[in-house]
Order: C-alpha cells, then sequence, then structure tokens
C-alpha cells in the first residue's frame, strides 16, 4: 500500500479541520435558533448555545393560536403549490414552441428571451405593468408574474432538444396534432428536468417575501408566513409579540417567538429538500449537458 508523505498528511488533517469547523459555522445558527424556541426564556443566561436551557413549547403554541399566522402558513403553502403548476405548464409549452425551428421569427423571439435575463425593466415598470393588470392586492401577483422563467425554459428547451425527431415524426404519422404531441410525447419524457424546476420554483416561491410587501402590504388576507417572519425580525410586530406573550404567558418572550416562526418557516424545507435534492441536482445536469 502506498504511504501518504508528511506533506500529505497534513494536508489530509488542515482539510479535515477546516471543513468541520465551516460544516459547524453553517449549522450552528440553525442549531442555535432550535435550541432557544425550545428553552425557557428564564433560562436563558445569553452566550452560546447547543441545548434547549430546559423544555417549553408556550412559543409554538403561542404562535398557532393567532390566526394571521395560519392564514399566512395558508397562504404560503397555497403560492408554493400552484406557482410551480401554472409556471411548468406555461413555461414548458413555450419551451417546446422554441425547438420548434420551422415556425416563422422564432430565432428572434430566442434572443428576445435571452435579452430579458440580462436586462430587467425594473421594480417601477414592473408595479405599473402589475398594478395595470389589476393584480394588485391579489393572490394572483404571487402566480401570473411567476408563471414564465426564461431560465427554466432553457433549461427545458434544451432537455426536448435532446429528444431524437424520429419519435416526433412517429406521433404524427400515428395523426397526432401539435398538442397531442407535446402533452402525450414530450412532456412525460421531460420529467427529470420538470422535477428540477418545479422543485426549484417551489422552493422560491415559499421563501418569497418581497412581492408581498411590494404588491400586498395593504392586504393583510395574502400576508405569506416569510413576510410575517420579516416583519417579526425587523421588529415590526414587537408591540404585538410582546402582548402575544403577555397574554399566553410569562414565559413567552418576542425573542422566543421570532426564534419558534423561522422553525416553522424554514422547517419544510429543510424535510423536503433531502429527499429531493438528487432529482434537482440530475435534472440540473441533464438540462444543460444535453444541449
Amino acid at each position: 500500500m502506498r504511504q501518504r508523505s508528511l506533506g500529505g498528511s497534513i494536508f489530509d488533517i488542515s482539510n479535515l479541520i477546516f471543513m468541520v469547523g465551516l460544516i459547524v459555522v453553517m449549522f450552528y445558527p440553525f442549531i442555535y435558533v432550535f435550541s432557544y424556541s425550545f428553552s425557557e426564556p428564564g433560562k436563558l443566561t445569553g452566550g452560546m448555545l447547543v441545548l434547549p436551557h430546559g423544555f417549553n413549547l408556550d412559543a409554538y403554541q403561542a404562535i398557532f393560536q393567532q390566526r394571521a399566522l395560519l392564514h399566512g402558513i395558508f397562504v404560503s403553502v397555497a403560492r408554493t403549490i400552484i406557482g410551480p403548476i401554472v409556471m411548468i405548464m406555461i413555461t414548458s409549452m413555450a419551451a417546446y414552441v422554441l425547438t420548434r425551428d420551422e415556425l416563422g421569427g422564432v430565432k428572434l423571439i430566442r434572443k428576445f428571451f435571452v435579452f430579458t435575463m440580462y436586462f430587467s425593466s425594473g421594480l417601477i415598470p414592473m408595479y405599473l405593468v402589475i398594478k395595470s393588470a389589476g393584480l394588485i392586492g391579489t393572490f394572483w401577483v404571487y402566480i401570473i408574474p411567476a408563471s414564465v422563467s426564461v431560465f427554466n425554459m432553457i433549461l427545458i428547451k434544451t432537455y426536448i432538444e435532446s429528444v431524437p425527431k424520429s419519435l416526433e415524426e412517429a406521433a404524427l404519422i400515428d395523426g397526432a396534432n401539435d398538442f397531442e404531441l407535446y402533452w402525450k410525447v414530450i412532456f412525460p419524457i421531460c420529467m427529470p428536468v420538470t422535477a428540477a424546476v418545479v422543485l426549484f420554483t417551489a422552493v422560491e416561491q415559499w421563501n418569497s417575501f418581497i412581492d408581498t410587501q411590494i404588491y400586498n402590504v395593504m392586504n393583510p388576507e395574502y400576508h405569506t408566513l416569510q413576510y410575517l417572519l420579516y416583519q417579526t425580525v425587523s421588529g415590526a410586530a414587537s408591540l404585538e409579540q410582546a402582548k402575544m406573550g403577555k397574554a399566553a404567558s410569562l414565559s413567552v418572550t418576542p425573542e422566543s417567538i421570532k426564534m419558534a416562526i423561522t422553525i416553522i418557516t424554514v422547517l419544510p424545507i429543510v424535510l423536503v429538500y433531502p429527499l429531493l435534492q438528487k432529482h434537482f441536482t440530475k435534472g440540473l445536469l441533464i438540462g444543460s449537458i444535453k444541449g
């Protein structure tokens, strides 16, 4: 067996120490927030926190008694389900159209889509367009503007171009029209890249709060959980939290409420992402290589 040199061993040990340190730095904020949310505020003395000091669920109990937060969870779940479905239907059909070279002007349309990736219209023109469309103060402001993603379109288009043309010709000979060709032949074949872009969009929809702040700040009915978390962390809801903590129990503080909301916001992604991560990586890799 080949023996490692002294320099190689020192490099391996240094690399191991660096990686362990990096893991600790990345995971400690999650551990701190998790432990704080379950700790009894009276036993917290500041400094490092790894394990909960005591065990207290009053913060979570106080949160789930708040109708606004429960409604925020419902809005976030709804946009996380509906948004990716609408996006994949429109974006994948547009990607399929872009692969049809026989269509007039398709090359110019491709360049137009790519242009929009580098140059955006800006916040104010975007706001005016959405306002003119009547989407301000509605749930659909989360769905319709995000229904077309040029980045996802290019990934799907690249994948479709890898499908043998003979397959499409066989379907056309069997009497399929263009929509049937897309829906019954192309769309099922694109499942790997479809799963990747759907997961990507779902995570984006779940984590988004800026659009709520811009378009729905005056309509509490459509405040998302992430926007409520933003308000909590920024301190805008401190007074309300203090009242909530006082009403619920002396063992609940505004800080413990912040930590508990953070855990509720992050937990679904933490649980789902490891299960779907292999599909996410595989789909993006296939979509980027086969072109």
